[in-house]
């Protein structure tokens, strides 16, 4: 933009804000909008910027170089949403650069129609996606829980043996198992690192365990209950200091004396 299509978009801003367009303004706008031609979209951005009032009623609205840059770029961007490149066979990267800026260029300035929707994608899924989907897991559309309880529980619903509750310690969903013995740190019992069993066969869908394998279990968990609290009696158990007791002071010079004594000769 020189500075004689800086005066015609200067006078084309007064038709707004009533400004006296000069020569030097004229010089100032043309050094500020010197990449900028002026163009249809140019006098679009000034007729956007006094479309959209101002935050404060009362505030004049007087447009300035960097308004009319940023709402033109707005404006030749908005033509651009569903642009999708149109290549030609076997072409090289320099020649795809060019196309592709002149693709651009042709659609931001308006000269070529921009597309009027985007592409979508038409066909369901293959079978073989299907089936590696199903090998997955996935057993079909989700169901929209009944309840509020129900939509809660799928949320953390996961894989693995934290997906379900421990038979055991009873340790909720997404929680890790606990031991039986409550410590100050830990009164509900201490987190372990790894799962029960038990809760390790349920979420790999194994029946029941017998009655004499859980009873088993149940000795096992007593017989370490006992030996943790034994361990830690002994460690509570301090054996007392002995404590020599002092001899009688009256009996201290008497031994004295003795020590003093030697045989006669």
């Amino acid at each position: 933009m020189n500075a004689d299509e800086a005066a015609e978009l200067l006078g084309h801003c007064a038709g707004f804000d009533n400004r006296q367009p000069s020569i030097v303004a004229a010089k100032s706008w043309a050094s500020a909008l010197h990449d900028v031609p002026l163009d249809n979209d140019t006098k679009a951005a000034v007729a956007a910027y006094y479309t959209t009032p101002p935050q404060n009623p009362n505030e004049r609205l007087w447009i300035l170089p960097h308004h009319v840059r940023t709402l033109r770029a707005k404006i030749r961007d908005a033509r651009l949403e569903n642009f999708q490149y149109e290549p030609i066979a076997d072409e090289t990267v320099p020649e795809y650069l060019a196309r592709l800026r002149g693709q651009r260029q042709a659609i931001a300035s308006g000269r070529v129609a921009p597309p009027t929707g985007r592409l979508q994608l038409t066909g369901g899924p293959t079978q073989r996606f299907m089936r590696e989907l199903e090998a997955r897991g996935w057993e079909g559309n989700r169901i929209v829980p009944d309840s509020d309880e129900e939509s809660i529980a799928d949320a953390v619903r996961r894989t693995g043996p934290l997906g379900i509750q421990c038979p055991q310690c009873l340790a909720e969903i997404g929680f890790p198992c606990k031991s039986s013995l409550a410590t100050a740190k830990f009164p509900l019992g201490k987190p372990l690192a790894k799962p029960h069993s038990v809760r390790i066969r349920a979420a790999a869908g194994e029946t029941g365990v017998s009655s004499d394998q859980q009873a088993a279990e149940e000795a096992r968990i007593r017989e370490a209950s006992r030996l943790a609290l034994l361990r830690i009696k002994e460690e509570e158990e301090i054996p007392d200091a002995e404590i020599a007791e002092d001899q009688p002071a009256a009996e201290q010079p008497e031994r004295n004396n003795a020590s003093e004594e030697t045989p006669s000769e």
